[in-house]
């Protein structure tokens, strides 16, 4: 159990990871314990941020405990420079990027292709239906890897192979063969979706920082997958669709290069205070030969046993369930858009079509824009109120706003298509369900990175899991279900679907304290 809470007044935590060398912890007569105040959070299921004179690292504020607690070593993550920490950020924010922009590349292609092979619309998008499925498999088998070899060279491997599956696709002289090539790529280059919590917890506190890295993560990954689309529709009103997947495999081959130039391996054995890989070369550690050298982390069995440990604890499952479905819908428009804009009675042609996309890239923007601020105001509140203490559950609350949003989408959507009503409804509401998007998964994400502090790789392959499975079979039915019941109906089903797996969360936000005291996760894992 965690010590009683100082009463004081807490203060807002202020953003500052320099605070944690010797000099600043000095300054405040405090000395360094190796203490995980992490786990102790999943024994009595709440977060000490406020001092209790416990001797802990604190920020420059002089109040807020830097959780996690770094070492005094300066290979540990948390002590490098600004500079250092965000290189390594930014080396991860491309290939995010990419896990669904490339697989959502092809989406405004269906037509062209359909001349090719001489097929059906409906029939050519189905294409992209296995890669978005295995998605989230190979995110799943991703997780040992990362936990036994590292995390930078899983995010190499995976923009290499993921390039040359989409050059063997761009030369395949089938639909068949196509299909194989797109498919394989959704499994190898679904990774850093996984990595990213893995990545944000190495390097930066629970105040301030966690919280909007997560964010702007989460943002990356979803805005991939509508900028994507949008610059693949362009070109293709120029190039043919081969050499517009061609861009696409050179948009791998530039992300694997900055992942070589600027990516840090994150890696950092926290309960014995050393790096595993230190002193292994650039080169060594890239290709992964460091990590399969190094000693101490958990072996591929073990970690395959904690994956299945944590997928089956209900503070993770519920919520993912919400997800599920909302990424399902979200997904479906996704992947049949193309099919509704471009026959009557909107008509439009390759340049519209692009530019039609603009409109999720702005919810998006909106969502990230509100995400940054609203968990920050979430967490901050609840520390103040509540004698700096806090509950992983309160993050869930930011997971109401886009529901509402969510529901709003869907609604709007059909009653667009179903009255024929312009074109901005498909628009707006497209924004609003990516905006739910963005900042859904990042209240989930970070309630999961809370909870989950030690296995952030393993909660988040299950996160991905799930918000892929349900989009996969959409293409399936979507169009059909519209051609049957009308836009109206199939589009306002989903959206009472959404609302109704909503209370996942709320029981979730009611029981959740419970559940992680009871239903503990596995040892930690570096």
């Amino acid at each position: 159990m965690s010590a009683p809470v100082d009463e004081k007044r807490v203060e807002s935590p202020i953003d500052n990871e320099k605070s944690v060398n010797s000099t600043s912890t000095e300054d405040h007569h405090h000395t360094s314990r190796n203490l995980d105040l992490e786990t102790a959070a999943n024994t009595d299921g709440l977060y000490v941020v406020k001092d209790t004179d416990l001797g802990l690292k604190l920020a420059k504020d002089g109040s807020t405990v830097l959780i996690p607690q770094p070492s005094d070593d300066e290979e540990d993550p948390l002590n490098w420079s600004w500079l250092k920490k965000h290189k390594a950020f930014f080396a991860l924010l491309l290939p995010s990027l990419l896990t669904d922009w490339g697989m959502t590349w092809g989406t405004t292609m269906f037509e062209a292709q359909a001349g090719t092979w001489h097929m059906a619309v409906p029939d050519v998008a189905r294409s992209t239906s296995g890669g978005i499925f295995l998605q989230g498999p190979g995110g799943i088998l991703a997780v040992p890897l990362i936990q036994r070899y590292g995390r930078l060279p899983v995010l190499f491997w995976s923009q290499v192979l993921g390039c040359i599956m989409v050059i063997i696709a761009t030369f395949s002289p089938s639909y068949a063969c196509f299909t194989a090539f797109r498919t394989l790529q959704g499994f190898v280059a679904t990774s850093p979706q996984v990595i990213g919590l893995s990545v944000v917890h190495d390097l930066f506190f629970f105040h301030v920082e966690r919280a909007r890295k997560v964010n702007i993560w989460a943002f990356t990954f979803l805005f991939g997958a509508f900028f994507g689309p949008m610059m693949s529709s362009f070109l293709l009103s120029k190039i043919s669709w081969q050499l517009d997947f061609g861009v696409l495999a050179i948009w791998y081959g530039v992300s694997a290069i900055l992942v070589a130039i600027c990516g840090e391996e994150t890696l950092y054995d926290r309960q014995k205070g050393v790096k595993p890989t230190l002193g292994a070369s650039r080169f060594s550690l890239l290709i992964g030969i460091a990590g399969w050298k190094s000693k101490g982390q958990s072996s591929l069995m073990t970690v395959s046993k904690h994956l299945i440990s944590v997928g089956i604890k209900p503070q993770l499952l519920l919520p993912c369930m919400f997800i599920l479905v909302l990424f399902t819908w979200a997904i479906g428009i996704v992947t049949t858009v193309t099919q509704f804009i471009r026959p009557p009675p909107y008509l439009l042609d390759d340049t519209h079509a692009s530019l039609f996309y603009f409109a999720p890239i702005v919810g998006g923007i909106a969502g990230e824009f509100f995400g940054h601020f609203l968990n920050d105001f979430l967490a901050n509140t609840y520390i103040k109120t509540h004698n700096g203490k806090y509950s992983p559950e309160n993050r869930l609350w930011g997971a109401y706003i886009p529901c509402a949003f969510g529901i709003a989408a869907m609604v709007l959507y059909g009653q667009t298509l179903q009255k024929e009503l312009p074109l901005v409804g498909l628009g707006a509401a497209w924004s609003l369900m990516v905006c739910a998007e963005v900042m859904s998964t990042t209240a989930i994400s970070a309630y999961l990175l809370d909870i989950f502090p030690h296995h952030a790789a393993l909660a988040s392959a299950w996160l991905n899991f799930w918000r892929t499975t349900g989009g996969f079979c959409v293409t399936y039915f979507q169009t059909q279900w519209v051609a049957k019941s009308g836009a109206a109906v199939t589009f306002g089903v989903q959206g009472a679907i959404i609302a109704a797996s909503f209370i996942f969360v709320i029981i979730t936000q009611v029981m959740g304290r419970s559940w992680r005291t009871k239903f503990l996760p596995p040892a930690a894992e570096i």
